[in-house]
């Protein structure tokens, strides 16, 4: 299990001088302006190349081919990248603070396992084929494995050791449970072969009106929990004589990552390294305050995200290679590397 060592993750989080908060500021437009542009290849690029006077075209005009191109095939898919994006960035923050790992994502706490399961449950045996169908299958099942491993590492008196060895537990059963039903049922192999890879390919008007309330809510009970989260990273005894109350903290945390998580993987299939590398990289420079790394993280992984989608459409025409895979060959190597700079890797 990978657990924290780093100093800076434990230092108390002081007030930042004018002057790098107002790098911090500058750094944060630059990001979003980054995000800007990504979001305008996400529309542009595909099987149909498309300029970005054809873009604006396409988002202003009523009718026509460029209307159907970017209206009714690329925004859709555009806007649920940037909130997928942002909400596994958001989660894997609130993670990394509440384990006190820095290499923590949403699938330490079982959320993408137990998504996944509940989604092949209802394609085998409740014969669900629709994604409209199956994402409250995925929420609830995200939703009941975070709740389980909140109970099975203590609720109240749960301690990051004690969640993180729950949910690798929880992850490990329910992928067993996963790969025995796609084995025994060839159907429910080929029409989940496609989710669970993680993909942006599928994504309607209908599931952003569907997972939205969610990644709302998340989000703002993630930025109001940044301040207590601060002191929770510091320690317990640390979280403690600063008044941070560390079960409600814990249970809150908890409840927003899991809306998050599941939210998104309910939406579009588990992505894997984005909650992971984006809040680990942005941490090395704002620092360990996650009232700054939640707003870049929030910005930089739909970064990612879309430029990861983008790089699945060009580099395999006229098909594409779902983003799941772009992702998890990307985030491989870079994690092999966090892992071997921070020596953070412990028995």
């Amino acid at each position: 299990m990978l657990v924290d060592s780093v100093p800076e993750q434990r230092a108390e989080t002081a007030p930042a001088p004018p002057k790098r908060r107002a790098i911090r500021s500058v750094g944060l437009l630059a990001a979003m302006a980054v995000l800007l542009l990504v979001a305008v290849a996400s529309i542009a690029v595909g099987a149909k190349e498309l300029s970005v006077a054809q873009v604006l075209h396409g988002l202003f005009e009523d009718s026509g081919t460029y209307a159907d191109v970017v209206v009714d095939e690329r925004l859709s898919r555009t806007v649920l990248g940037l909130l997928v994006g942002a909400a596994l960035g958001l989660s894997g923050a609130v993670l990394q603070a509440l384990t006190r790992n820095p290499l923590a994502d949403p699938g330490l706490l079982g959320i993408n396992a137990g998504a996944s399961a509940a989604v092949v449950t209802a394609i085998t045996y409740f014969g669900v084929t629709s994604l409209t169908g199956y994402v409250w299958f995925a929420f609830f099942g995200a939703a009941a494995v975070g709740a389980l491993v909140w109970f099975l590492g203590g609720s109240r008196g749960a301690t990051p050791v004690r969640l993180a060895l729950a949910g690798t537990a929880i992850s490990a059963a329910l992928y067993g449970y996963l790969q025995a039903v796609m084995i025994m049922d060839d159907a429910a192999l080929a029409r989940m072969r496609f989710w669970t890879v993680g993909s942006l390919s599928t994504a309607t008007d209908e599931t952003i009106r569907q997972v939205l309330p969610f990644l709302v809510v998340g989000t703002l009970l993630a930025f109001v929990l940044a301040r207590p989260l601060n002191a929770v990273a510091m320690g317990d005894d640390t979280a403690k004589a600063l008044g941070a109350d560390l079960n409600r903290t814990r249970a809150l945390s908890m409840l927003a990552a899991t809306v998050l998580c599941g939210a998104a993987t309910a939406a579009c299939g588990p992505i894997v390294f984005v909650g992971l590398m984006v809040p680990h990289i942005v941490r090395s420079f704002t620092g360990p305050d996650l009232r700054w790394i939640m707003p870049y993280a929030a910005v930089l992984s739909p970064v990612l995200l879309l430029g990861s989608d983008v790089i699945g459409r060009v580099v395999a025409r006229p098909s594409e290679v779902q983003v799941g895979i772009i992702t998890a060959i990307i985030g491989g190597p870079v994690f092999i590397f966090l892992v071997r700079r921070r020596r953070t890797a412990q028995l």
